[in-house]
């Protein structure tokens, strides 16, 4: 079973930057698929972006494209999200996921490993 845990969260003001890391441990990173889901309280767990498990192919929801972008390193065991111009509207907790083979990567019900998350709060 795969360990994740995330770090990088923060607060930054509007237009501002911020780079959330994911390191994996306990399995071999590389057989994952690996997503990025974002939460506000009383809402639902949201898909942000995925990437293939060598990294060639990287999706996104519409609300971040152009201002995200999802990378990893394998010989590092880490998941990266670049997050630029960022906005109010994208404060939640980030939560990095894990899937050996999902159905479809932006459905958060087909991730079986999650790290704990990590506050993002983007200032107006």
């Amino acid at each position: 079973q795969v360990q994740l845990v995330e770090s990088g969260g923060g607060l930054v003001q509007a237009g501002g930057s911020l780079r959330l890391s994911c390191t994996a441990s306990g399995s071999t990173f590389q057989k994952f698929w690996m997503g990025w889901f974002r939460q506000t309280p009383g809402k639902e767990r949201d898909w942000v972006s995925c990437i293939s498990r060598a990294g060639r192919e990287a999706y996104y929801t519409d609300s971040v494209k152009g201002r995200f972008t999802i990378s990893r390193d394998n010989a590092k065991n880490t998941l990266y999200l670049q997050m630029n111009r960022l906005k109010p509207e994208d404060t939640a907790i980030y939560y990095c996921a894990a899937a050996v083979s999902p159905p479809s990567c932006s459905r958060a019900d087909v991730f079986p490993a999650w790290g704990q998350g990590v506050q993002v709060t983007v200032s107006s």
